[in-house]
């Protein structure tokens, strides 16, 4: 991974894949902020209140730094790549992909209870400017239980079609390295997140005292949200995201 700038955006971005970059951090001078809908939207009307958001700042569409999706129901790896694609074209429709990299950081899961008829835009984030100083505030990308976070074949996931202690416990172990990895790669540290998040409908007892809280350290003050909904592709069980932002709102 590489952490590269993204100066009309406000923010320095963690290479990922094509769909979604590792993680944002925001440049000096700026912030982030995040928005959740309060009644999310189907995700293309999603990004047109996006649009309108940013425009009422006098913020430029760039400013868009992550996006969080819901999904009806976990995708098997070929539908995961549709979906991606077609996110990926109104990202690239806004001008915001720099050449080949997709700056935008996102997380995408499918809740167990009530879930959406179809993908909707759940929450975004963008950077703002201040005239004062502040510490860092960032967002980690979603990962979910595979060896390899770009390689997007069934092969990667960690103990395929396990759920026992032993397995679940490999699969939170796996994705807090990857936490590990995109914090150290945004120049963040556990100490600084402000908002853990994690996705699964496993027993939170087989890992959450013996290895997520642990891990997690001094960000536990601020609690752990538990959201009780799949990773977005069929097959994973756990997932999780990390932020710090200067402002998180609900928006009507």
């Amino acid at each position: 991974m590489e952490l590269l700038d993204n100066t009309p955006g406000g923010y320095r971005f963690l290479t990922g894949i094509a769909p979604y970059s590792a993680g944002v951090v925001a440049l000096p001078g700026f912030v982030i902020e995040r928005r959740q809908l309060m009644n999310p939207l189907p995700y293309r009307a999603g990004f047109d209140a996006i649009a309108r958001h940013l425009s009422a700042l006098g913020r430029p569409k760039a400013a868009l730094c992550a996006v969080e999706l819901r999904i009806p129901a976990p995708l098997p790896f070929d539908g995961f790549a549709s979906l991606n694609a077609g996110y990926r074209a109104i990202l690239e429709d806004w001008g915001l992909l720099l050449g080949d990299r997709n700056p935008i950081a996102r997380t995408n899961v499918a809740p167990a209870v009530a879930p959406p008829g179809e993908a909707v835009l759940y929450g975004f984030s963008y950077t703002t400017p201040v005239s004062r100083p502040s510490d860092p505030t960032f967002v980690v990308a979603g990962a979910g239980d595979l060896r390899d976070q770009a390689d997007l074949r069934p092969e990667a996931i960690v103990r395929p079609g396990e759920t026992g202690p032993d397995a679940l416990r490999d699969k939170v172990e796996t994705v807090l390295a990857v936490m590990d990895e995109r914090l150290a790669g945004l120049g963040a540290a556990w100490a600084g997140v402000t908002a853990v998040n994690i996705y699964t409908v496993q027993p939170l007892s087989l890992f959450f005292e013996s290895t997520l809280l642990p891990k997690v350290g001094s960000a536990a003050h601020h609690g752990v949200h538990w959201y009780y909904s799949r990773p977005p592709i069929a097959g994973l069980e756990y997932e999780m995201d990390l932020r710090r932002v200067a402002v998180d709102a609900l928006l009507a």
